[in-house]
C-alpha cells in the first residue's frame, strides 16, 4: 500500500519534539569514510535501476527516460526525524527502514515530478537529523550537515565523471535537499564553466536571497534558463516567526512562474498529489507571493481537517506537482532551443 506522503511527513515530524540530545556519528579527529556511488544501492533513483522516481501518477506504466536529453540531480528532504537509539546525528545508508521511507515518500511523490524531462539521479546521503535545524549545539549540527554534504558532493562528482557526458542538468531539491543543492550550485556551477549546462535549479522549501549567487539569478518567467526557482508555502495570512521573511528572499509563484505578488487562483493549478499516488487532485491550491513566502489557502482534501499547522512545507512540491512537471518541460524545451 502506498503511504500518503503529506501525512507521512507530518507524522514523522512529530518525532522531533521527543528527540533527546544527539551526538556526532563519527569520532572526532577521524576522517569520515566516503560512500561508494558505483554501488546502485547508494542511489534512491538511478537510470540503471527501477525505482519509485520512474512512477507516473494515474498510470501503471513507468516512465521511459532512456532517450531523454537532460539529467535531473534530485536531493531529497529530511526523512530522518525520529529519535534513533544509537544517538546518531546522521542517518545510516544501510538502514533498510530509512531507505524504504525515503523511497516511498520523497522519491515517489517528489522526484517523480521530473521524470518526463530527464533521467533522474537521486543519491542516498547521510542526511542530518531534523534536530540539526533547531539545536543549540551549532558545532555538532554543522558537522552533521557537513557529513551529509560530503555524500552529496561525492555523488555529484561520480555522476559527472561517469554519466553526464556534457548533458544539460536540472538541479532539484526540497528542504535539507535544497540546503545541500545551494552549496552544490555555489561550488560547481556559480560563475563556473558548468553553469552553461544548467537548465534550472529548483531550490524548494528553503529561503534563498536575491543575491545569494554571483552569476545564477532568480528565474523571472516560465521559460528562462540557467536560473533558480524557490518558494516556501504557508497558509494565507501567516508569516513564520523563526524563519527569514522579507523582500530580499526569492519567492517564485508556481502557478505563474513569476516573482511578483499577483494572486493566482486554484483554477491555474494543473493538479497535485498528496496521498494515494495515483489519485490526482486537480485545482488543489492557489498561490500568492507575500513578504518572502508563498501563501496558499488551505486546500480541502481527505483528512484536511486534521492538519492544523499553517506551515505547508511538506507539500511545497505536492500542492503544485503537475505545474512543476510542465514547467520543467518548458525550461528544457527553451534550453535545447537555444543551443
Amino acid at each position: 500500500m502506498q503511504k500518503p506522503y503529506f501525512f507521512l511527513i507530518i507524522v514523522l515530524g512529530l518525532g522531533m519534539s521527543s528527540c533527546k540530545t544527539l551526538y556526532p556519528t563519527y569520532p572526532e579527529n577521524q576522517p569520515v569514510p566516503s560512500t561508494d556511488y558505483s554501488n546502485l544501492d547508494h542511489w534512491a533513483a538511478h537510470p540503471d535501476k527501477t525505482d519509485p522516481a520512474d512512477s507516473v501518477p494515474g498510470q501503471e506504466a513507468l516512465s521511459d527516460q532512456s532517450d531523454l536529453p537532460v539529467d535531473v540531480f534530485f536531493l531529497h528532504p529530511t526523512i530522518y526525524t525520529k529519535f534513533k537509539g544509537d544517538h546518531k546525528w546522521n542517518a545510516s545508508l544501510d538502514d533498510a527502514s530509512m531507505n524504504k521511507s525515503v523511497d516511498e515518500s520523497t522519491i515517489l511523490y517528489q522526484a517523480s515530478a521530473f521524470n518526463k524531462v530527464g533521467r533522474v539521479f537521486a543519491p542516498r546521503y547521510r542526511q542530518a537529523h531534523i534536530y540539526g535545524y533547531t539545536t543549540g549545539d551549532k558545532a555538532a549540527a554543522l558537522e552533521a550537515f557537513a557529513i551529509a554534504y560530503k555524500d552529496v558532493k561525492e555523488a555529484f562528482e561520480y555522476y559527472m565523471e561517469h554519466y553526464n557526458n556534457g548533458r544539460p542538468i536540472i538541479i532539484a531539491g526540497h528542504s535539507q535537499g535544497s540546503t545541500h543543492a545551494i552549496t552544490l550550485l555555489t561550488e560547481f556551477f556559480d560563475g563556473k564553466p558548468l553553469q552553461s549546462q544548467l537548465v534550472a535549479a529548483y531550490l524548494l522549501g528553503m529561503p534563498v536571497t536575491q543575491d545569494h549567487f554571483h552569476s545564477i539569478t532568480p528565474c523571472q518567467d516560465s521559460t528562462e534558463t540557467g536560473c533558480f526557482i524557490s518558494w516556501r508555502t504557508f497558509k494565507q495570512g501567516y508569516l513564520p516567526k523563526k524563519w527569514p521573511v522579507g523582500d530580499s528572499i526569492v519567492v517564485t509563484n508556481p502557478l505563474s512562474w513569476k516573482t511578483d505578488d499577483q494572486y493566482m487562483p486554484k483554477s491555474a493549478n494543473a493538479g497535485g498529489v498528496l496521498y494515494g499516488f495515483n489519485r490526482i487532485l486537480p485545482h488543489l491550491a492557489d498561490a500568492q507571493v507575500h513578504d518572502g513566502v508563498l501563501w496558499a489557502t488551505k486546500p480541502k482534501f481527505r483528512g484536511s481537517f486534521l492538519y492544523w499547522n499553517p506551515n505547508f512545507h511538506p507539500a511545497d512540491i505536492n500542492f503544485y506537482y503537475f505545474n512543476i512537471q510542465h514547467n520543467a518541460e518548458q525550461r528544457v524545451e527553451a534550453f535545447l532551443g537555444r543551443e
